[in-house]
């Protein structure tokens, strides 16, 4: 009985709960206290992950701190979150004045909301897919990019580990095509209560199955295998929410065997918070010195 329950957990747990939270959150943007709800979801819904990691992990050995906590929560306080905070919402209630909160002719208005937001997650994603792209296949923007990377295990505590130049590049690229596509505001902030739990989903250390949502939506384990020390499965799976464009520009993997717990990059990279940010700036030339190798000379990125 237990293993029939544990069976059911593992094919049910991810569409309950990106499911649930959106609805919650939809019940939210039916109040003026909707970023404070969100805000709730989002919390409850990281409280829920650190015991279910600890409960049924995919890998144990990334249970045991890293000493990067401390690091990984102060990106995502004041990397990825400042810069969202800052662009994202100035955008929406900035903006917004001058598109309206009812979109312009060219959004389909009379669609049932659900579907404006399944349009809305397209759109989007197009850019985070070139964004995400770009940051791994061109040197100068891997350098940003690397920081999320170098963790060396993946943990719902590091969804947030981005460089805030990665985080500029990314949103510049996706949230504006909504607002130029003249999206309700409540497109756009129900798309992006999304991404980030899908996003908190994509690095939880929970051994899940998916099946044919994989060929949908960016799992876990489709993430694992991008987060690979390999670059013929690093350099994959590209989409943030949609695995639409990854199908499309053929950087879709997914095969039957078990992503590898050894993830992270062979350049160094500091383990504080300030040394982090500090690290892309650094010249090449001194990065390469201090560059250590493994032996597999798919590792190396820059």
């Amino acid at each position: 009985m237990r293993s029939l329950v544990i069976e059911a957990f593992r094919w049910g747990f991810w569409p309950l709960i990106v499911v649930g939270c959106g609805y919650a959150t939809y019940l939210g943007l039916q109040t003026e206290w909707d970023m404070w709800i969100f805000n709730g979801i989002y919390l409850s819904f990281a409280v829920l992950l650190f015991f279910v990691e600890r409960w049924l992990p995919y890998e144990r050995s990334w249970l045991r701190n890293d000493g990067q906590i401390g690091a990984d929560l102060a990106h995502t306080l004041l990397s990825k979150g400042a810069v969202q905070v800052l662009i994202v919402v100035g955008a929406v209630f900035g903006l917004a004045e001058h598109i309206g909160n009812s979109g312009s002719g060219l959004w389909p208005t009379h669609w049932p909301f659900l579907f404006q937001v399944l349009l809305g997650l397209v759109i989007i994603e197009a850019g985070l897919y070139l964004a995400h792209r770009i940051a791994h296949e061109v040197p100068l923007f891997w350098r940003f990019h690397a920081v999320h990377h170098s963790a060396p295990r993946l943990s719902f505590i590091n969804t947030g580990r981005f460089h805030f130049v990665d985080t500029v590049v990314s949103v510049i690229l996706s949230q504006p095509l909504l607002f130029l596509a003249g999206a309700p505001i409540e497109v756009f902030k129900m798309t992006s209560a999304l991404t980030a739990f899908i996003g908190m989903m994509t690095h939880c250390n929970i051994d899940l199955k998916f099946g044919w949502l994989a060929y949908v939506f960016n799992t876990p384990t489709l993430h694992r295998f991008h987060h690979s020390r390999k670059l013929s499965e690093g350099n994959k799976n590209y989409g943030e929410n949609l695995m639409l464009f990854d199908l499309m520009f053929g950087t879709y993997h997914n095969v039957a065997k078990r992503p590898s717990a050894n993830i992270g990059i062979s350049d160094p990279m500091p383990k504080t918070f300030l040394g982090q940010l500090a690290q892309p700036f650094l010249p090449r030339r001194i990065q390469a010195e201090r560059n250590d190798l493994s032996e597999n000379a798919e590792v190396g990125r820059i």
